[in-house]
């Protein structure tokens, strides 16, 4: 298992099965542009190891991952667009991996972190889990291909409530829209990744492959576009006063003074 100081996450490989842990916790599992470009070469590398047969992508303590780490950000301010292309490798390592990734969402996903998990071909969440496009809340715009992701999973309407308002999703609404497969109570949510870990990594990997390859073809024919927008619009509004005073008050813990912030994670 590797070492978290640096990377900010986890990774084992036992039988076959990757798991990738995003491991801030005391951030709520929140990332930094290291931790998502060092994760995007870890599922890139795990699907091209043979011995690889599904990867799993979870959070440590009780978050799966609530998206950019602000705190971090405003300590180390990046290029928008470095900052940009990083999810975008991420999103693309997920969804062209040549094995199943199952998305473990053990508690809230925000932000990017709702694109990393519906960028997965499998995603469970456990009820205390929830989901949130919190973007609007700090002035700026669903990024990860989430512009794609989202209504490809539960249509239009849905996906611009989620998108425009900014509020969040209960694990058990995600599941009655489609946006996840399947959700389950927190006492039975580990066995039930893990019944679906031992089917995919039993399967015919080509077989499984080709079918992924297939269903992402019909289903996410335009993700590459949608990120190519994102990454234009969001490098605006990442250099926009609406995000520098959103992200402030946000880290201040009070509303901006034109919306009311729904992302405080509790």
């Amino acid at each position: 298992m590797t070492a978290t100081a640096e990377t900010g996450f986890r990774s084992e490989i036992t039988d076959g099965v990757l798991r990738l842990t995003f491991d801030r916790p005391k951030r709520m599992n929140a990332i930094d542009l290291p931790t998502m470009t060092a994760f995007a070469a870890a599922v890139h590398d795990g699907g091209a190891d043979p011995a690889v047969r599904t990867i799993v992508i979870t959070g440590s303590g009780r978050a799966f991952c609530t998206g950019a780490d602000l705190a971090a950000a405003a300590v180390n301010p990046a290029d928008p667009k470095v900052v940009m292309d990083a999810a975008t490798s991420l999103i693309r390592a997920i969804t062209s991996a040549p094995v199943p990734v199952i998305a473990a969402v053990n508690g809230p996903a925000a932000g990017v972190g709702v694109s990393i998990a519906l960028a997965a071909d499998l995603t469970y969440a456990a009820s205390s889990a929830y989901f949130l496009l919190s973007f609007v809340n700090i002035g700026l715009m669903p990024d990860g291909g989430a512009s794609a992701l989202v209504p490809a999973a539960i249509g239009r309407a849905r996906a611009a409530e989620m998108a425009l308002l900014g509020e969040r999703v209960s694990a058990e609404d995600a599941e009655r829209f489609g946006l996840v497969s399947r959700t389950v109570a927190d006492d039975a949510f580990d066995a039930l990744v893990d019944s679906v870990v031992d089917r995919t990594s039993k399967a015919p990997r080509r077989a499984l492959e080709l079918t992924k390859r297939a269903l992402n073809a019909a289903t996410l024919d335009r993700l590459d576009a949608a990120l190519e927008l994102e990454n234009t619009g969001q490098a605006e509004l990442l250099t926009g006063e609406d995000f520098k005073e959103g992200a402030m008050a946000m880290l201040q813990k009070r509303a901006p003074p034109l919306q009311v912030i729904t992302a405080n994670f509790r």
